[in-house]
């Protein structure tokens, strides 16, 4: 039995050993302290097998993605020159080459591991490289091409460069690490410890990735391994308002000591926080501790995305349970768009009054937070006034367009669908409907969802036939021949279960039509702008410049979305908080 037990000790031992062995002692993650404000990182990288796919799937966007970089690059200009110089050596650097060709000359380990995160609440990315001196190089580039060469600088033996804005009392640091690039952003005055933490010369006392923050967020939130981040609002708000993080006391102080030269005010005199600020910042995140995101589904076909806001208690109490009775929010659409909204004005107008007189019996003091107050107090009244029928009877909206066309540039487009208004009183809300619109008065509903055509002096501006419906819990319109076959239907689908805030379902056909709409009224507008400067040589020649890139940034948009077979969206409240899913299926 003894000797049982302590073969059990030993392989459980081994398994432990073995796990540790896994842990990249120099991985980016171990690098990040266990208590930063906000990380997006990756624990693990893609198979091989996706890896491909993606990458070509990247390099068929990239051209048409370059041309709109090439558009804002020429927009600002003018503006910030140094930074529309940089800019556009980075679209040097990727213009002709596949992702791959790029990632090899700047030396980028496109297999490799990354993370991004807060220093406190300065910003540090770190990366894996392949070729350290191809990164440097490429760094060089890039300084050239800004026309400002980066200060070099040492600290202990390790070399660094560095760019110092006096404008804004910060500096930004790269440099090459053993294996892997590093960027950050501290204050200039950011002391040698703080340097070498964020060079990762020294580690932190704790760091996440012994801390396993990602993982458990992984796993309670179906996250896979690829893109996971998180922002700490309980961490970050509290070291934003209270005066204590070094990055965002060298943002205020440059910004006091500009507008200490516009106006006289003394800098120490804006630079005053009051005691409660801390407190009170905390206060505010304990209502919305923190929000994450990650990939739930990422192949050559597939995108999803889940995010998630935690929420405090009482708050998804009051609607995790709630079933919105909004006649098709229970199933997912089935037009080329098909959207549902539930607003459930009753429940909606008690939580926000509830707030508002939370606010009211204890009002903020810190002055960077005083616009709460006044801002509470107009939700009370709004809270007030909506108890008013018919807004207080809401329930939510549907609309499901089957057809949009463009149409003419100067008239409004061609559609044909359905809109449903829910609501808890539908005979209330026809009734202000005929007040409203005389020539409505002769139309008689009845909740069986029988559909009644509306006369034609109401529809003509349309350009359509429009029916009406009713039914126990909504008003419906069908706009175009045959969509009035549809109300039945629409105003019997399935009710929201518990929890259920919205959906959207879109085609990529619709969603091709959407951008074909918006680039003609752009190219209709660009020639309007450009014809109506043309006693002007040089007003003429930049909005012809303008309308160019206009054109080329919709043709971009236009190739991207022929790619797209399929975009949904879900949203939901559970235990913890607000969930928001993302669907994109490409062909």
């Amino acid at each position: 039995m003894r000797s049982t037990t302590r073969f059990v000790a030993l392989g459980f031992a081994g398994v432990l050993l073995a796990a540790c062995h896994h842990k990249d002692k120099d991985a980016p993650l171990a690098f990040v302290p266990a208590d930063t404000p906000y990380v997006v990182a990756n624990l693990d990288v893609l198979d091989d097998d996706t890896r491909k796919a993606l990458l070509a799937q990247t390099n068929a966007q990239l051209p048409s993605q370059l041309v709109q970089l090439k558009s804002a690059a020429d927009d600002m200009a003018e503006k910030d020159p140094d930074t529309a110089r940089l800019l556009k050596a980075v679209i040097a650097e990727l213009d002709g080459k596949t992702i791959e060709q790029f990632a090899q000359n700047a030396g980028l380990n496109i297999k490799g591991r990354s993370a991004f995160y807060g220093l406190g609440l300065s910003p540090v990315v770190r990366f894996e490289l392949t070729d350290p001196k191809a990164f440097d190089a490429f760094v060089g580039r890039l300084e050239s091409a800004y026309g400002k060469p980066f200060d070099t600088a040492t600290v202990g033996s390790q070399s660094y460069r560095k760019h110092v804005s006096t404008e804004t009392g910060t500096q930004v640091v790269i440099a090459v690490v053993g294996k892997q690039a590093v960027a950050a952003l501290l204050p200039t005055d950011a002391p040698e410890a703080t340097l070498r933490l964020a060079l990762g010369l020294d580690r932190p006392s704790k760091n996440l990735q012994d801390d396993g923050r990602l993982e458990k967020l992984a796993k309670a939130k179906d996250y896979q391994p690829w893109a996971i981040g998180q922002l700490d609002l309980v961490r970050l708000l509290p070291l934003a308002a209270g005066g204590k993080d070094p990055m965002f006391n060298a943002l205020r102080k440059a910004r006091a000591a500009a507008e200490s030269a516009k106006t006289g005010e003394p800098v120490a005199n804006q630079l005053q926080i009051a005691p409660s600020c801390e407190a009170e910042a905390s206060r505010i995140a304990a209502r919305v501790p923190s929000v994450s995101f990650g990939y739930t589904k990422l192949d050559e076909k597939h995108q999803n995305l889940r995010w998630d806001v935690a929420l405090a208690d009482d708050i998804t109490k009051a609607f995790s349970g709630l079933k919105v009775e909004l006649p098709g929010l229970g199933a997912a659409g089935t037009a080329p768009f098909d959207v549902s909204l539930a607003l459930p004005v009753a429940q909606m107008r008690v939580f926000w009054s509830a707030q508002a007189d939370a606010v009211a019996a204890k009002p903020f003091t810190c002055q960077s937070l005083t616009d709460l107050n006044e801002g509470f107090v107009k939700i009370g009244t709004l809270s007030q006034q909506a108890a008013v029928p018919p807004v207080g009877d809401l329930l939510g909206l549907r609309v499901a367009l089957d057809s949009f066309e463009a149409g003419n540039v100067e008239g409004i487009p061609k559609f044909s669908g359905r809109v449903l208004i829910g609501t808890s009183n539908p005979t209330a809300l026809l009734a202000m409907s005929q007040m409203v619109a005389s020539g409505l008065a002769q139309l008689k509903l009845t909740t069986d969802g029988k559909p009644v055509a509306l006369p034609p002096e109401v529809t003509a501006p349309l350009g359509e036939p429009v029916w009406a419906a009713m039914g126990p819990k909504a008003l419906a319109l069908a706009i175009g021949a045959g969509e009035d076959s549809k109300l039945g239907e629409m105003l019997n689908a399935p009710t929201g279960d518990a929890g259920r805030f919205g959906r959207l379902q879109l085609s990529g056909d619709m969603y091709v039509a959407w951008v074909k709409a918006m680039a003609q009224r752009a190219d209709h507008v660009a020639q309007l702008t450009t014809s109506a400067d043309h006693d002007d040589p040089a007003a003429a020649a930049s909005a012809k410049a303008a309308a160019e890139r206009s054109k080329a940034q919709f043709e971009s948009m236009q190739a991207q979305a022929a790619r797209i077979k399929s975009v949904a969206a879900e949203v939901h409240m559970d235990s913890d908080g607000l969930v928001i899913t993302n669907q994109n299926e490409l062909k």
